[in-house]
């Protein structure tokens, strides 16, 4: 490997970690995958309570399937605006406080600027949605009688998720790193990954093929408790439009020019 790119990587790893990002960013995945099915338990508990007329609302049944479905769907919504805005000094952030302009002096490329970042930070929302994904399911199997959801469902549903966010963390490194505004690039892709689930659903467009609708074939996974012959490819039209951000990004760093007399950085 290029000892530059070596070097932006370590620089990379130290600043995710130093700064304990990665930590709290760990804590809030997880802490939200074992909420969900301790909230069901404790609705149920109480609703337990109540006169017999009233019943267990569905919404809170005591099940595998359910205390997975609400923790994948909250991971999907809270994981992916905490993880955006928690990685904006790395997605752009820096050229904003004009850190990145010594190291540009100094013979920085932009491979090894931006090749470390959409290496590290996708690989770790990845992972840290499919750890979320499974702590849901194990804390679910603990708590609730009804064991519906099998460990190869749950494991799917997670890498669906985890390839969703995964998209949005590309966009976001894309947006923020071409224009240095990386809150105003982490408030598209959080309104973005909001609107379009509602806008499919109302429009009856089918989740297959489309990556920017991971997030509901995850839940359909769930739901169904099996996978179908549409994953793979639409896993692989995901990654390969992740790979063309990767490149935009590129070409958008390389066509940058940085004027040091001025006080603003030039685009």
């Amino acid at each position: 490997m290029d000892m530059q790119i070596s070097a932006s990587f370590k620089k990379e790893m130290l600043a995710f970690l130093r700064t304990k990002k990665l930590l709290i960013l760990i804590c809030v995945f997880i802490g939200t995958a074992l909420l969900y099915p301790l909230l069901i338990k404790m609705m149920s508990s109480m609703m337990e309570l109540m006169p017999e007329d009233i019943g267990v609302s569905a919404q809170f049944a005591e099940s595998v399937s359910n205390g997975v479905y609400l923790a994948v769907s909250s991971l999907q919504g809270v994981g992916i605006i905490v993880f955006l805005l928690v990685i904006n000094s790395f997605a752009g952030g820096e050229q904003k406080r004009r850190s990145i302009i010594i190291p540009n002096s100094s013979g920085l490329r932009a491979v090894g600027y931006l090749l470390p970042k959409f290496i590290i930070y996708p690989l770790s929302v990845f992972f840290m949605a499919v750890l979320g994904g499974m702590a849901a399911w194990g804390i679910s199997l603990t708590l609730f009688d009804v064991h519906d959801l099998g460990a190869d469902a749950v494991l799917l549903s997670s890498v669906l998720t985890g390839v969703h966010l995964m998209f949005y963390t590309c966009l976001h490194l894309t947006i923020g790193t071409a224009t240095g505004q990386a809150g105003m690039s982490a408030a598209i892709c959080i309104g973005v990954s909001m609107l379009l689930p509602t806008i499919f659903m109302g429009a009856g467009i089918e989740a297959a093929y489309n990556p920017f609708a991971l997030d509901i074939m995850s839940l359909a996974v769930i739901i169904a408790g099996k996978g179908n012959a549409e994953i793979i490819p639409t896993i692989l039209i995901a990654l390969g439009i992740m790979a063309t951000l990767y490149f935009l990004a590129l070409f958008a760093q390389n066509a940058r020019k940085i004027d040091n007399m001025g006080n603003e950085i030039a685009l």
